[in-house]
This record gives structure tokens, sequence and C-alpha cells, in this order.
């Protein structure tokens, strides 16, 4: 009530004609700028973003999601820049051409929210994620401390403290980061710097030959960290793996014993759940086992996989991931909490995160504020500026509940083990191997090979038919689907189920469709 009574205005007839009739101030200039009142047209701007609004609600989350629709309207490069006006000027456009334009970039952009979307690790539109996207666009938070990003702060260590219970962690720490590759990256440096924690100040000079082991079907954002961190990519060890893509436990000890014996210095073993082609899971109880004789720091890649943490039924799949020390998961791939949305798991509690990352900047970090200061936790972050990207998770989580993120995920297994026997029992179509995750690897075989015996001309005209057919369906727009050679195996197709839109009749649909652009060939 004390708040309205101090709204009020003044009874005499005198104050209130002096209170509510601005005064007339001077114009103020500054170099040559009028700096009296904003120059923002706010009503202008409120309609073109309404108006907006109504156009992406319309081309997108209703017209791009209907499977009558295309999956993409192709152009190649040159005439995709004749069909869109790129150029910037001098002067600004009116809100009717921005409309078109908006409406253009939609219309020639890839539909990933389709249903008959197959070709990355993430597809589908989660509608709670994609209006915590809309929140924190609008709201345009920075998570590094409490006082600026209050709510998202807390959001964030609700959604990991829950990630880290599912790992099977009574305590831990984390941090959300711009993907997976990032996670890996911080993994390797912070498993270093628990190694050698003088190099955050001495640097590289002085250090023995560090050697990590990792598989050799891992991502190769591991290559990438490696050289990015100046440990160098001929230190990474790539230990073998079985015909289903696992890491050979027996070929990582003997490689660490001989990385010893040359005088290199063992500090981290990265294992994979849900490797990117096969979709291989590494058998983590038996890696922890090498890791634990020879004390090395055990980091889980389970950016693709972790979700099987979801479900009662499949999380056997990462038996063990509990004794890693730290883990990758990205809840924007199976569980659609929209890119980009990955964290980084640590079983520490010691604060190492923030040990091997802070650089403890007065100007944000202040230890004198009226506040736990122990809720500013960008000092754990290697970036400033950073997304609220667990709120994504949080309101998908939220409105689903655990038991919907667990179906979400039998489903799209469920879905995928429909497919194989579909390929099992069609002409033409044939497996690399039953899939242990979501992907399913496979070749289409054209009627004119069928017949041929399977040598060096076979196998040569088989790489041919993926790239050609992929051409044709996205030229078409009917669907996309991801391919490569592998390993020394030709193209082959890589199908990935996740989004809960995907039917049965899309499973049907992608094969008939495959038959029916490729069968001439």
């Amino acid at each position: 009530m004390s708040g309205d009574s101090d709204r009020r205005c003044p009874v005499d007839g005198d104050n209130v004609q002096q209170d509510t009739v601005p005064r007339k101030k001077s114009t103020v200039f500054v170099d040559g700028i009028v700096l009296n009142g904003p120059t923002t047209d706010a009503k202008a701007g409120e309609k073109f973003v309404e108006e907006a609004c109504r156009l992406i609600m319309e081309e997108v989350v209703l017209k791009a999601t209907d499977v009558s629709e295309k999956v993409c309207e192709w152009r190649p490069p040159e005439q995709l820049k004749e069909l869109l006006d790129l150029e910037m000027r001098d002067t600004g456009e009116p809100p009717h051409k921005l409309l078109e334009l908006c409406r253009d970039v939609i219309h020639y952009s890839v539909k990933t929210n389709h249903p008959r979307f197959f070709n990355q690790l993430y597809a589908g539109l989660d509608y709670y994620s994609l209006v915590a996207r809309f929140m924190t666009e609008a709201l345009n938070p920075s998570v590094y401390t409490y006082e600026v990003s209050p709510v998202f702060l807390l959001v964030e260590e609700a959604v990991l403290k829950k990630m880290i219970e599912f790992i099977g962690w009574k305590e831990g720490d984390g941090i959300f980061n711009p993907g997976g590759s990032v996670s890996n990256m911080y993994a390797m440096n912070l498993a270093r710097y628990k190694y050698c924690p003088d190099i955050k100040e001495k640097g590289l000079s002085g250090l023995p030959r560090l050697i990590l082991f990792t598989s050799a079907e891992c991502h190769y954002s591991m290559k990438k960290a490696a050289s990015f961190l100046g440990i160098g990519t001929e230190n990474v060890c790539f230990v073998e793996t079985d015909g289903r893509g696992k890491m050979i436990p027996e070929e990582l000890e003997k490689q660490v014993w001989q990385a010893r014996k040359e005088g290199a210095a063992p500090f981290l073993v990265c294992a994979t759940s849900g490797t990117t082609v096969l979709g291989a899971f590494d058998p983590l109880d038996e890696i922890a086992d090498v890791c634990e004789r020879h004390g090395l720091w055990l980091h889980v890649d389970a950016s693709w996989g972790g979700s099987a943490l979801m479900s009662r039924r499949h999380r056997k799949l990462l038996h063990g991931i509990h004794r890693a020390d730290s883990v990758a998961w990205n809840p924007h791939k199976m569980l659609m909490a929209g890119i980009q949305c990955c964290a980084l798991l640590v079983k520490d509690k010691s604060d190492l995160l923030k040990k091997c990352y802070s650089a403890k900047a007065s100007y944000l970090f202040q230890q004198d504020k009226f506040y736990d200061v122990s809720y500013d936790t960008g000092d754990k972050s290697i970036q400033c500026s950073r997304r609220p990207d667990a709120f994504k998770f949080w309101m998908t989580w939220k409105a689903l509940g655990t038991l919907g993120l667990e179906e979400r995920v039998n489903r799209a297994l469920a879905l995928s083990r429909y497919l194989v026997e579909e390929i099992k029992k069609r002409e033409g179509f044939k497996l690399l191997m039953e899939p242990e995750y979501a992907n399913i690897c496979f070749w289409y075989i054209p009627p004119s090979l069928r017949e041929m015996e399977e040598g060096p001309e076979f196998w040569t005209k088989l790489n041919l038919v993926a790239p050609a057919i992929k051409e044709r369906m996205m030229k078409k727009g009917s669907l996309m689907l991801g391919y490569q050679p592998h390993r020394g195996k030709v193209n082959f197709f890589r199908q990935v189920v996740i989004s809960p839109q995907v039917s049965r009749e899309d499973m049907d649909f992608l094969l008939d469709e495959i038959d029916l652009l490729g069968r001439d060939m």
C-alpha cells in the first residue's frame, strides 16, 4: 500500500498542474549530437518485433514442422547471393523490407525442426526451450555474477546439481559451455592443471612431454584441443577400437606403459560414450581400472550419449561413468534443449575449476559485495560474457519432468530399432552393424549393383551412390540425411533419430525415398 500512496498525486490543484506538466528543457548538444531524450523509435521497434514474432510462428513453428513442407529450399551459393539482399548500406531499411528479408532467411534456411531432418546429432523443435530462448534473447543477460543474472545463475546451479545426480556422483561442480568441443578442451586443460598446477603461472616451459589417450573413434575436438592448448597433436595417442568402435582397454594399457617407457608423462584418458559416426560406447569400468592403476584423469565425452542416463532402460550403456573425473554432456542433442546447451561436469568439489580458470578480475568479482560472492561463478569459465544456456534445458525439464525426458530417449531408440528391422527386410539395404544407440549406418545398393560380386569394382561404384542420392534429396527438399566413409568402409548413410515429432511413417518414408531417388543408378 505504501508504494501506491507514494505514487499518488498531491491534492492541491496547483501542485498537480506543476507535477504533471513536463517542463520544457533546453536542447543539449555535444559534438553536434542532440542528447535530449532517446533517439530510438520505440513504437516502431515494438511493432516490428510483434510482426516478426508472428512471422516466426507462422513460417518456423507451424510451417517448418509440417511434414508436407520441404526440409530445405536448396540453392547453390552464387544463386542464393543473388536471391538474398545481403548488402549493408549507409541508410537503414524500412520495416516492411526487413520483414521480407526475414521471410527470405527462413525460406532458404534448412528446417532442422522438420520431422525428416536426420542430418546431424540434433534435430526437432522443443517448444519450451524455444520460449526460454525468446526470453533470454530479450533479456540479454550475461551469466558471470549474481548481481546481473540472479535467476539464471540459480537455474544453472539447479540443473548442474541434477545432472551430477544422474552421473552418479554424490557431489561435484560444473559449468555450461558453448559446445561439446569446448567442454572437452576445458576437461583437457583441467586434467593438465591437476597434473602440474604450476603451468597456470609458469607456462609450458620446463614441462615433460605430456601424453593423452583417446579412442580412435573419438570426436575430432580432441586433436583441436591438444593443438590449441600447446600439447600437440602428436602427443594424442589414439587407442585401437574393436569392430563396434569401442576402445580396447588392453590396448590402452599397452600404450600407457609404452609412453612411460619412452619417458613421456601420461596425464589423461578420454573415453567416448556415443561416438559421432557409429554411436559406440567405450567400456568405462575397464578404462577406469586402467586410469586408477596409472593415476590418470578420466574424462568421458558423453556429448552425444550422455542423455541415455535419463533412461532407466538404456543408462546401462554408460555403466561406470560415475568413476569419471569429468564428463561432457550436451542436452541440445538427444534432449533437444536447443543449440547451444552443453555442460562440463566435474567430480572434484575443491573448487578446481575456479583455481584453474580464475583471473580474479576486480571489476567483476569484488570480494566485499553485499551478498554471498560464491554465487559469482563466472571465474570458473574461460569466457567473460556467457549465455544462460542452462535455462533452456531447465524450462524443458520443468515442462516434461524427468519421466518425459526419459520417454523422449526411449522413443527415439525404439524408432531406431524399428528402422533397423525395416532395413533388414528391404532389398537393396544393408546395415554396417547392429546399432548400439540411435546411429543407424547402412548402405543403399541400387539395382545395377545387386548382382555384382563384392569386390573392388563393387565398392568403388557403391562409394558414389550415397553422395548422389544426397544431392537429389536436397535439391528435391524431401529429407536430409548424412553420409560418410569411415575407416576403410565406403560412403554409407548415417541416420540419427532424435525428435519426438518423428513417427514410424517418417522411418518408412526415409527408406522409400532413398529407393525412389536411387533405383535408376
